[in-house]
């Protein structure tokens, strides 16, 4: 009887997740920088599409004004970009969201690797130590310049996703992939499970693909080849979204009744809940990570069927 309960809850899970947004962290915080541009053409399609990128976090994803910092022209500095991620530093929480997008171009002498700003640069290094900061939150750094493959390697960290927009430092020539990856966040094509929220694996490989189709289609050697580090056991991309996205949306619910918006937030918690645990999964005793599952499955499997039925309720559905 407990296994026949077990599948059932799985399966009414299994169902609900395929319309539900995840809500992997309690919040994101957003940081996009678009470096020295060269020229104005340059300076216009940069600023495009870190605009793109953030009109998809806000609307989509949900990440709030005061979660986004844009740095772009004179502000894109050194100094200015040190200060944004302190900034963030003291006051993300445990369990939250970093995502780090650079947009521009870059350089690799053969041993330091940089992405260009206004006055002095920040080296691959540079940004390992600032990353650094972020002991308990899981990190994204997308750097979409050339040369960017050389920040692979020293990035590299558990609990943090690096994408680079090239396999190595000598990769120079520029890119396109910036352009696909932004555009992944509001392109239905780039969610694959179906589950209605791009997740950051899911906009990677939008992206790759989009790139390789874009030099077949104009006959030329693909002369970029974008990298994902996982830190996260090869999990971690697939479970991290720009933001907690609107699960009330998805379900087609109307959280103006405060009955029906109490149940949202409570099934949000326990979401996060699970994605915290899988997360965890690999540093657990099998047998605790499996007992823990089962009970938010349960509960999460409920809350929705109670939040269903509430819904079918005001809508007179028998």
């Amino acid at each position: 009887m407990f296994r026949v309960f077990r599948v059932f809850v799985i399966f009414v899970l299994c169902l609900s997740a395929a319309n539900v947004r995840s809500a992997f962290a309690q919040q994101t915080h957003i940081v996009v920088v678009t470096g020295v541009p060269g020229d104005q053409e340059h300076a216009q399609k940069f600023d495009k599409w870190a605009k793109t990128f953030i009109d998809a976090a806000k609307t989509k994803d949900a990440v709030p004004d005061a979660n986004i910092t844009y740095l772009s022209d004179k502000q894109a500095t050194k100094v200015n970009l040190e200060k944004a991620l302190n900034d963030v530093a003291a006051r993300a929480k445990s369990n939250d969201s970093v995502v780090l997008l650079l947009i521009g171009h870059g350089s690799f002498d053969g041993s330091t690797a940089a992405f260009n700003l206004m006055g002095p640069d920040l080296t691959a290094a540079d940004y390992a130590r600032l990353l650094g900061k972020f002991t308990t939150q899981h990190v994204v750094f997308v750097n979409t310049a050339s040369s960017s493959g050389a920040f692979q390697q020293p990035l590299a960290a558990p609990g943090r996703v690096v994408i680079t927009a090239t396999k190595t430092g000598g990769e120079r020539n520029e890119t396109e992939f910036g352009q696909y990856f932004v555009e992944a966040f509001g392109d239905a094509a780039a969610d694959r499970d179906r589950n209605g929220h791009v997740s950051i694996a899911e906009a990677f490989e939008y992206a790759k693909t989009k790139v390789t189709q874009a030099f077949q289609q104009k006959g030329l050697i693909l002369t970029e080849h974008a990298m994902l580090e996982d830190g996260g056991d090869g999990k971690l991309a697939s479970a991290v979204f720009l933001g907690t996205g609107r699960a009330e949306s998805a379900l087609k619910v109307d959280t103006s009744d405060p009955a029906v918006r109490a149940l949202v937030d409570e099934r949000d918690a326990i979401q996060k809940e699970i994605e915290g645990l899988q997360l965890r999964k690999t540093s657990m005793d099998p047998a605790q990570y499996d007992a823990q599952m089962e009970k938010l499955l349960t509960r999460l499997a409920l809350k929705t069927k109670a939040l269903r039925d509430l819904q079918a309720k005001k809508d007179g559905k028998p």
